[in-house]
């Protein structure tokens, strides 16, 4: 770290400089991946009521987040990076380490927000070092096994929340055409598989990653994950497949398990006509929203205490930032202004801060009563019971991604975008290879990787 900046005094001090008006007023730029043209003008809207209160102003200015990287690095060498970026979890350590993000200013906000209000998954996969953290988590979603729990609960089942659970619901269930028991991802040169794979690989504890970088898969534990993807895969119909026919053989009733993300909340209860539920003869009926049940934390035999695959995003402020102002812009976002930040995409921004010192839950409560869709629109709270709210949210507490804990998220990045695992796992569903074969080569090939 660099700065030497004296942390801010908390909400006291916050509420001050506030209240300072035009005294102190700064132009500050704000870089963000959420261009979407409604998003967008939300985000303009909230970085106009930041600067009435405040009396700063906030240019905010859209970029596509797949030229995020070197967009900052650009602006990095030429001493003109933005104040703030909202950038994706992956970016955060490798940009604190090279100078791009200013970790003090990070820990300000967060020790003045209060690090016991943020999820504590999300926050430790923020971790710059022993007290301090690169980025502000601001908010996230959990890959989701979706299921027909009207289903395991005419067959007396229990929710698929391991390994085991879910086999055992296979047996139950898997009766094609008409019903398979899973819709695996088998599409190779598919990120979808990637994502599902490092999902499945966590649940069991096992990562090509550790502290110095690539370590060897355990044989054991790695071959309880390739057997339990196989038997989901056999369980799902032939071919290469991915979300899409993940989404319309579960919503024409022919699945009675998915793994997703919870952009899939609003169409299941027929609140997007792009993407209809199909199991009814009403593509706008929430029927099988309420037929449907959600896991994210999802265990393996070596790993029982399971996992959550996290999508994060936080709000990073850089090294060449006016950081007071960039520090009462982020803290207003995640303070005053948390619900509005939420509100720009709800079915996908769980709230990281569930609530503040006045009220544990306020955030997720506000969250929960947001309207989601497209062409039709309901808060989650009336398409769904407070128990799966809290398991969308619970999520987020448990959260990983490989390599997040040990610093490596960027060459754990490069394994997943090689599409090795991919490969190596679709030839030993295929029956190509065996399980000792499939983790050699696995070794081989992301231990090659730098």
């Amino acid at each position: 770290m660099t700065s030497m900046r004296k942390p801010l005094l908390g909400s006291v001090a916050m509420a001050l400089a506030l209240s300072a008006g035009a005294a102190g007023a700064e132009t500050i730029r704000f870089w963000t991946t959420e261009e979407q043209p409604e998003r967008l003008a939300r985000q303009e809207s909230m970085a106009q009521e930041f600067g009435e209160a405040s009396g700063h102003t906030v240019e905010v200015i859209p970029v596509t987040e797949s030229e995020l990287g070197t967009r900052a690095t650009a602006a990095y060498a030429a001493g003109d990076l933005p104040d703030v970026i909202y950038h994706p979890l992956a970016l955060a350590l490798p940009w604190a380490e090279a100078g791009i993000l200013d970790p003090d200013a990070a820990t300000d906000v967060i020790d003045a927000l209060g690090p016991d209000t943020f999820a504590s998954g999300a926050l430790e996969m923020a971790r710059f070092d022993e007290g301090s953290w690169a980025s502000v988590p601001a908010d996230g979603w959990t890959q989701m096994i979706v299921y027909r729990a009207d289903l395991f609960e005419e067959a007396g089942l229990e929710p698929p929340t391991s390994y085991a659970a879910v086999e055992t619901a296979l047996e139950a269930l898997h009766n094609p055409p008409e019903m398979y028991g899973f819709v695996a991802a088998t599409k190779v040169d598919e990120s979808f598989m990637s994502q599902v794979l490092e999902h499945v690989f966590l649940a069991n504890g096992v990562s090509p990653v550790g502290p110095d970088g690539f370590t060897p898969l355990d044989e054991t534990a790695t071959t309880e994950v390739l057997e339990f993807y196989k038997a989901i895969a056999e369980a799902s119909p032939p071919g290469d497949l991915y979300w899409d026919q993940s989404r319309t053989l579960y919503f024409s009733g022919n699945a009675a398990m998915i793994i997703w993300s919870p952009f899939i909340l609003d169409e299941l209860a027929g609140l997007r006509d792009s993407a209809p539920p199909t199991i009814t003869d009403d593509p706008t009926s929430s029927e099988l929203a309420s037929k449907t049940g959600i896991v994210t934390n999802f265990a393996g035999p070596s790993n029982p205490d399971g996992a959550a695959w996290a999508s994060i995003n936080m709000f990073g402020i850089t090294g060449d930032a006016q950081t007071d102002a960039a520090i009462e812009f982020v803290t207003y976002s995640m303070g005053e202004g948390y619900v509005d930040t939420l509100s720009i995409a709800p079915e996908g921004k769980f709230p990281i801060r569930r609530g503040d010192g006045d009220d544990a839950e306020a955030f997720v409560n506000a969250w929960s009563e947001l309207p989601v869709g497209v062409d039709r629109k309901a808060p989650l709270s009336d398409l769904y019971p407070q128990e799966m709210i809290d398991e969308i949210v619970a999520g987020l507490d448990v959260a990983q991604r490989w390599g997040a804990d040990d610093g490596q998220l960027a060459l754990a990045s490069k394994m997943i975008s090689s599409q090795a695992l991919n490969r190596v796992v679709r030839e030993y569903i295929d029956g190509e290879i065996d399980a000792s074969t499939a983790v050699e080569q696995l070794n081989s090939e992301l231990g090659a990787i730098q």
